[in-house]
C-alpha cells in the first residue's frame, strides 16, 4: 500500500488517489487494515477528502508539494542567531 495508495512519515499517513472515487476507496482500504490490525487512530486530527493540506509543515495539493507560507514567514522573522544556542533554535525552527 505504502507508495501506491498512500504516503507515510513517523505516525501521520496520507491516503490519495487520483479521482474522489478513487481516494475513497484507497481510504477504505487503508480504514479496514488498520482496523484488521487494531490500530488505533486520534480521530480528532483526521481529516478526510481534502483538496489540499498542510502536512508537516508542507502544503500539499495536486499541484505538487511546497512549503507552508507561514512557515515561511515565520522564519523570516526569527532574530539573526548569535551564538550555538541560536543557531541551533534556528535550525530547529527552519527544519520543521
Amino acid at each position: 500500500m505504502v507508495g501506491e495508495i498512500m504516503a507515510v512519515f513517523m505516525d501521520d499517513f496520507l491516503v490519495y488517489g487520483d479521482s474522489f472515487s478513487h481516494c475513497l476507496h484507497n481510504l477504505e482500504l487503508v480504514l479496514k487494515r488498520c482496523e484488521e490490525t487494531n490500530l488505533a487512530m486520534s480521530w480528532e486530527k483526521c481529516h478526510f477528502m481534502v483538496r489540499e493540506g498542510i502536512v508537516l509543515g508542507h502544503k500539499i495539493s495536486k499541484m505538487g508539494i511546497e512549503v507552508d507560507k507561514a512557515k515561511i514567514e515565520t522564519v523570516s522573522k526569527l532574530p539573526p542567531p548569535t551564538s550555538v544556542k541560536g543557531i541551533q533554535s534556528f535550525l530547529g525552527h527552519a527544519g520543521f
